[in-house]
């Protein structure tokens, strides 16, 4: 008793003692900008070298970082920003604001350095890249019209279906996996004219992340990465407008201040004119094909605590043959932002946000006119609270809501014939709430770890079909294949009644081990559940693909992935390495029986299975950060593969129930991109592309029915597409006179596949009709391209 009375008593004291003499902590806060126009600046590195710690500003350019009391010399780098230092008597809680200006207004010679390309290889955050607009303006690209998504199909686990289509794949995903955010604000389609370009306007973009796995809590709905994009928010300082004028499109931007150092707004439009060509040959007079969309965002400081921000986008695609046929979709966002600081450690942000997705189809040779598309409404409020130096939490809660519309049937005049139809709208209800921890256990071992936990309501009103053993489709057992079942009756749900619902529970957690000051491993594991469903059967999106909700036949989709990863920084940053390897398994992933037919059909449900997907690679990047020639190499090894075996022993399955390679399956991915500044006036890009074909199911063999010629197919995706591959170069002109006015103007020269490779979209077969003979037709899009664009600011 007394041997425990004394530990006891020691124990307290010693808590006392600690208590008592424990350093003093005070916290350095404050929002960095630009210092030309106001803008904040996402991701800039705050550090104190003498304790060798730091953090980076948020989304909205604030930090926080919480230190023992004493004097310190406080760095702000920031990519293609002086680097500014500035010492600091932390004796008490201290809000600081750093303005930074830019490099290229300090320096007298050519050097590029971009401080946040080397790797922060303490921070526990793996598989995510960043690349600068800067460094996406340079690269060389078909018709000369920068964008954003070709950028990132030259990282490593991203690829696309081939030149001219939309959407991209990550680490053997499908492209409606990847979550796409402009401004917190979903995207559904990210493509112009079926893919040849982006939504994107680069002018207007202020910072993008990819993740690729590690993925934090704050992020769900989709199984495979997220991409998150930001705009600016225009400056607050002066007036000022940038452009470009290319081949095919031009693109304007004016931005300046609403009342001046408090308010801005931005506004910038993008419109192609390609199609006027057109009018010239008698012939095309009649056909178009454009695409204009919009950018916008207001921005106001109520108070050194309050910020509001109103941001939107609206783009649209117009395809017209003949005026018999003409095709109208895009995408239209809008997003009310509250940024509060309650104090100097807890930040907040409240969304309204809203987005659209729309597609439209006149057919005026039949007199009919068609409509789709889907509707959300989101709530957000998320929080990010800076305890301490060593851990800082992120929470906050979400709910979306669905409107679809997977087709309205119109007559374009009464006298077409056609009936007015509803294809039958869906609603659904998607709430959320997450918890993310950044934590520094010691100097070496860092971890982030979190839990999601999203539900997913499925909502009426809607007539729901019933089958014989819930099964919607059968196996036909003589002729082994599936066939759509016959239903047994259906149920009526009143408006807003539940029809399914979900709750599952997404963990994530990264962690990472410091070897030394240049370089360390790294884990994760993140599991994503996606609860829509994108209605398509090709290889990439078309702005004709119908989203669905989950719902009793429909199981949502539930992603699990592992990565290891060792990165390492040399030559003083230099340069940097990044190995990365994986392991990706998805449940529920959508597959079709033979013969699917997806469009305008109410009941979906009798024509898919619920497969299974699962993916694996090794990613290699190496980056040259600083100097004249800058750029980088990523190599990609992996395989991606689907299985949909039978339900039960008399069914054989799609395929035979084995696995086969998936559409999005690119055994060899290499790219190699670079830029070299040869001085003030010229700089020079490259890109070099190369990658395994796309899987395709070519028939072989053929008989006949009835005098006709039917092909008969092998098994799914066993066949490929030759090796893809091309080569782009750019050159970029500025003149010396730039540097003495306020108007400054650049010429951008580009090539885009130099060597003219004749890269295959697609491969048909047909019948020759002279040998009677079947041949294979390859069909390419792109050649030589030649371009030349202007690009302006003042």
């Amino acid at each position: 008793m007394t041997s425990k009375l004394i530990y006891y008593t020691t124990f307290f004291f010693m808590l006392l003692i600690n208590s008592v003499f424990a350093q003093e902590k005070f916290t350095l806060s404050g929002t960095i900008t630009d210092a030309k126009s106001n803008e904040t600046l996402i991701g800039v590195n705050v550090t104190i070298p003498e304790l060798k710690t730091g953090t980076t500003t948020n989304e909205y350019g604030f930090y926080s970082i919480t230190v023992p009391k004493g004097n310190y010399t406080v760095q702000i780098s920031y990519m293609s920003f002086q680097t500014v230092t500035e010492t600091i008597n932390l004796d008490k809680n201290i809000k600081n604001n750093f303005k930074l200006s830019s490099i290229e207004e300090q320096l007298d010679e050519v050097v590029i350095a971009d401080n946040r390309k080397a790797t922060n290889i303490r921070k526990a955050e793996m598989s995510v890249n960043k690349l600068s607009i800067s460094a996406i303006k340079k690269m060389p690209v078909v018709l000369g019209e920068v964008d954003v998504l070709k950028s990132i199909l030259l990282l490593p686990g991203v690829t696309n279906a081939g030149e001219g289509a939309s959407g991209f794949n990550v680490r053997g995903g499908a492209a409606d996996q990847n979550l796409i955010l402009l401004d917190e604000a979903n995207i559904f389609n990210s493509s112009h004219v079926f893919g040849f370009f982006s939504v994107f306007n680069p002018d207007a973009i202020k910072d993008l992340k990819l993740y690729k796995g590690g993925i934090p809590a704050r992020y769900g709905g989709r199984a495979s990465s997220v991409l998150d994009i930001y705009q600016k928010d225009g400056s607050s300082k002066g007036f000022h407008m940038n452009g470009g004028i290319g081949v095919i499109s031009s693109r304007l931007l004016a931005e300046g201040p609403i009342v001046k150092d408090k308010g801005s707004f931005l506004i910038g439009g993008r419109a192609s004119y390609a199609h006027l060509f057109l009018k010239l040959n008698e012939k095309q007079k009649d056909n178009t094909a454009y695409f204009y969309d919009l950018n916008t965002k207001l921005s106001y400081k109520l108070n050194p605590n309050n910020n509001l921000y109103l941001s939107g986008y609206f783009g649209r695609d117009v395809f017209s043959i003949q005026k018999s046929f003409t095709n109208v979709y895009g995408n239209a966002t809008l997003n009310l932002r509250w940024n509060h600081l309650f104090s100097d450690k807890l930040f907040s942000n409240l969304s309204l946000i809203y987005s659209d997705y729309y597609y439209g189809l006149d057919l005026g040779f039949i007199g009919l006119r068609w409509d789709s598309g889907i509707k959300n409404y989101n709530i957000k409020y998320d929080f990010k609270n800076y305890i301490s130096d060593n851990f800082k939490l992120n929470y906050g809660i979400n709910s979306i809501y669905y409107d679809f519309n997977p087709g309205t049937v119109k007559p374009l005049d009464s006298d077409s014939g056609i009936n007015y139809k509803q294809l039958e709208k869906k609603k659904a209800l998607e709430p959320a709430a997450y918890i993310d921890v950044e934590q520094n256990v010691s100097k070496k071992l860092s971890l982030s770890y979190g839990l999601r936990y999203s539900m997913f309501y499925r909502m009426g009103e809607s007539n729901v079909n019933t089958y014989a053993n819930d099964n919607p489709v059968v196996f036909n057992q003589e002729q082994q294949i599936y066939e759509k079942a016959t239903p047994t009756g259906s149920i009526h749900y009143g408006k807003n009644k539940t029809i399914a619902d979900f709750n599952n529970f997404e963990p994530r957690a990264s962690v990472a081990y410091q070897l030394d000051e240049n370089q360390s491993f790294k884990a994760s594991y993140n599991r994503m559940v996606q609860y829509l469903q994108l209605l398509s059967n090709t290889s990439s999106p078309t702005p004709l693909d119908v989203w669905t909700p989950s719902d009793e036949f429909i199981k949502p989709q539930i992603a699990d992935q592992v990565a290891l990863g060792y990165f390492k920084n040399f030559s003083n940053d230099k340069y940097s390495l990044e190995v990365e390897t994986f392991y990706k398994k998805i449940k529920n992933r959508l597959d079709y029986i033979d013969g699917a037919n997806l469009i305008a059909n109410e009941a979906i449900e009798q024509v898919i299975l619920n497969g299974r997907m699962r993916s694996y690679g090794l990613e290699v990047m190496l980056r040259k950060n600083e100097g004249k020639l800058t750029g980088w190499i990523s190599y990609t090894l992996s395989k991606s593969q689907q299985q949909t075996p039978g339900r039960n022993a008399s069914e054989t399955g799609i395929n035979n129930g084995e696995w086969y390679n998936s559409l999005y399956d690119k055994t060899h991915n290499l790219a190699i991109t670079s830029n070299y500044a040869l001085n003030k006036k010229w700089s020079f890009g490259a890109n070099f592309t190369l990658q395994t074909g796309q899987p395709v199911t070519y028939p072989t063999g053929k008989y006949e029915y009835q005098d006709i010629k039917v092909p008969s197919y092998g098994l799914r995706n066993e066949n490929r597409l030759p090796l893809y591959h091309h080569l782009d170069i750019s050159a970029t002109l500025t003149p010396h006179k730039n540097a003495n006015r306020n108007w400054k103007g650049e010429w951008v020269f580009s090539i885009y596949n130099v060597y003219a490779r004749k890269n295959a979209a697609s491969i048909a077969f047909r019948e020759n009709v002279d040998t009677g003979v079947n041949e294979a037709v390859k069909t390419s899009i792109f050649g030589f391209i030649p371009a030349v664009s202007y690009n302006f600011k003042f």
